[in-house]
């Protein structure tokens, strides 16, 4: 009993079923008379250096690191070490230049109107959340393993006469398999395109072959033959169907060639581009009208007469989803769906416009003419930044990923490398084939160039025109079947309504601060603007009664909108009325589950 209680003074020990906590451990002692007993129940010194040796020796105490040595539950706890202190104390700095390729821009700005903390509150979290997302991107840049490379070439050589043989004999096997000549010299020339994830390959021959395939398997999805003519294909929102603008009408297939609509007012179409993010199919026809279509409704949503004769030359902007079209009379017009008239509109060439690209974040656009002269203009300038004189007329152009520019002079390719900033004295690469080319795209996340001819198809390889590193959440090449239909009703949840579309989209966003008064002051304005009082003789046109004659003007355009707002409420009204009416004759659909009353 007395060992027992020893123990329990102690404080080191406790009874067995008691409701004692067990003491925090102490790593290091102040007090110099501290004893324990061994045992036997003996006492013996303790270990721990006094007070004055722990002066003499020269140590300091220091805290210990979050995370290290600490209980949350118990509270930090000081801590001494043997090491130095780190010399680089903190989180190791991100460079600016990383930083900005994550950002999301500038923080919101406008001044709220709340009476209580909390919206503000929750702002202000929300941005240092985006600021953390980016901060952790910019971190994680060190664990993408892949980087692009281009080509170097030594003193002597250059690399626009490297032929694709010898880049394939350099690079391995499964990067040479993905250059390839499919012989089709029986339907040409071909149009092709790329799915958004680079996977699978769609092309249309003009005298109606249809074929849809992996072509990096080289598996062939379906072929068939639409007996008519074909003038452009482009894949949907998904690797399941792709849309074919033939002859007459234009029709929406899916991966094994059954048809699944034919839409027949999207008569004559000569150019299509699908918006992804708002699931509209942009197409151009050779009468001269702008049509969009929603895909995930199946209606027509706008059609737009641009007055311009034949469109042939189409494009869109990745960034804003604004469509771009070229005309015969060197302009190039900007159009969204909300709007009958163009946002913009930009003298580009003297001559007609042949082609029209656009770079991935919407900044640079490049144009070929008639003319033989190849322009890139700055976007949100619209100003032209590069003029290059060419060999022929191009009449192809595509942007890569990381802002190579392939053109297509009759039968030859040529890719230029930092021609929009900086002006390129040469080519990067150029390849000869043997009949005129009739279309050209960029595969996203390869360094492949798909190449369409009246040969068949062609890809060539382009070292560095591919982002290295994808977004399995934004583009999967690799996907399942189960992946693919999260991803479409992803989508299909944060489809983007056209009214969203507009030279600017970070205006979306902002909101009004405007009041009531100042709507109906700015309105006035505008009035007083439009009215200008004819000159009167007479004496008639004096100040007094041009100004009589103003505020008359003012006076009955208020009454005509208060008669307007009197007549939409007596219509709302009756309408009301009606509804009642009729309901109290027919009464309402759930009246049969009514209780009746004896």
């Amino acid at each position: 009993m007395a060992d027992e209680e020893d123990k329990s003074g102690a404080g080191v020990g406790k009874l067995k079923g008691s409701k004692q906590t067990k003491r925090a451990p102490r790593y290091f002692d102040d007090r110099s008379d501290v004893t324990s007993k061994d045992k036997h129940g003996n006492e013996k010194p303790s270990e721990g250096k006094s007070a004055d040796e722990k002066k003499k020796s020269g140590k300091k105490r220091t805290s210990a690191p979050d995370g290290d040595h600490a209980d949350t539950k118990r509270g930090k706890e000081s801590w001494d070490s043997d090491e130095e202190k780190d010399p680089f104390p903190g989180e190791a700095p991100v460079k600016e230049e990383t930083l900005a390729r994550y950002t999301r821009g500038e923080g919101n700005k406008v001044k709220m109107r709340a009476k209580t903390a909390g919206p503000k509150l929750e702002r202000k979290t929300m941005e240092k959340k985006f600021h953390l997302a980016a901060k952790q991107a910019a971190r994680a840049e060190l664990l993408l393993g892949e980087d692009h490379g281009y080509l170097e070439a030594s003193d002597d050589e250059d690399t626009s006469q490297l032929s694709q043989t010898d880049i394939a004999d350099a690079v391995d096997i499964s990067a040479a398999q993905k250059h390839f000549d499919l012989k089709l010299d029986k339907f040409g020339p071909y149009r092709m395109n790329y799915t958004r994830n680079g996977r699978f390959l769609v092309i249309g021959g003009r005298r109606g072959h249809v074929a849809a395939l992996d072509w990096m398997s080289k598996k062939l999805l379906c072929e068939i033959n639409v007996m008519e003519g074909v003038h452009d294909v482009k894949w949907l929102h998904v690797e399941t169907m792709f849309a074919v603008a033939q002859q007459r009408w234009t029709y929406i297939y899916d991966h094994q060639g059954v048809e699944l609509h034919c839409l027949k007012k999207f008569n004559n179409v000569l150019k299509m581009e699908f918006l992804p993010y708002h699931f509209l199919l942009a197409t151009a026809s050779s009468t001269g009208f702008l049509q969009y279509l929603d895909v995930s409704l199946g209606k027509e949503l706008v059609a737009i007469n641009v007055k311009q004769g034949c469109l042939n030359v189409m494009t869109q902007n990745p960034q804003t989803a604004v469509v771009h079209l070229g005309h015969a009379n060197g302009t190039v017009t900007l159009w969204s769906p909300n709007v009958k008239e163009p946002l913009a509109k930009l003298l580009s060439h003297v001559t007609a416009v042949r082609s029209i690209a656009v770079d991935k974040t919407g900044t640079y656009m490049a144009t070929s003419g008639q003319d033989r002269y190849m322009k890139v203009f700055d976007i949100r300038a619209m100003k032209p930044l590069q003029v290059y004189r060419m060999s022929a007329g191009a009449g192809q152009l595509a942007f890569s990923q990381t802002g190579l520019v392939a053109a297509a002079l009759g039968n030859v390719v040529e890719v230029y490398k930092d021609c929009c900033s900086n002006v390129a004295e040469k080519p990067y690469l150029t390849h000869r084939l043997r009949n005129n080319i009739s279309g050209l795209q960029f595969c996203p996340y390869e360094d492949v160039l798909g190449v369409g001819h009246r040969d068949g198809f062609t890809s060539l390889l382009i070292p560095g025109a591919g982002e290295a590193n994808f977004d399995a959440f934004e583009n999967n090449p690799y996907q399942t079947k189960k992946q693919r239909r999260d991803y479409e009703v992803k989508m299909l949840l944060e489809k983007i309504q056209p009214e969203m579309i507009g030279l600017e989209p970070g205006g979306v966003g902002q909101v009004s601060q405007l009041t009531a008064q100042e709507v109906e002051k700015r309105e006035q304005e505008a009035v007083q603007k439009k009215f200008e009082p004819a000159r009167k003789k007479k004496g008639r046109s004096k100040s007094l009664k041009t100004v009589q004659r103003t505020k008359g003007v003012e006076e009955e355009w208020r009454r005509m909108k208060v008669r307007q707002k009197m007549r939409e409420e007596e219509e709302k009204r009756k309408k009301q009325q009606k509804d009642q009416k009729k309901k109290e004759k027919w009464g309402s659909a759930l009246d049969r589950f009514q209780r009746k009353d004896n």
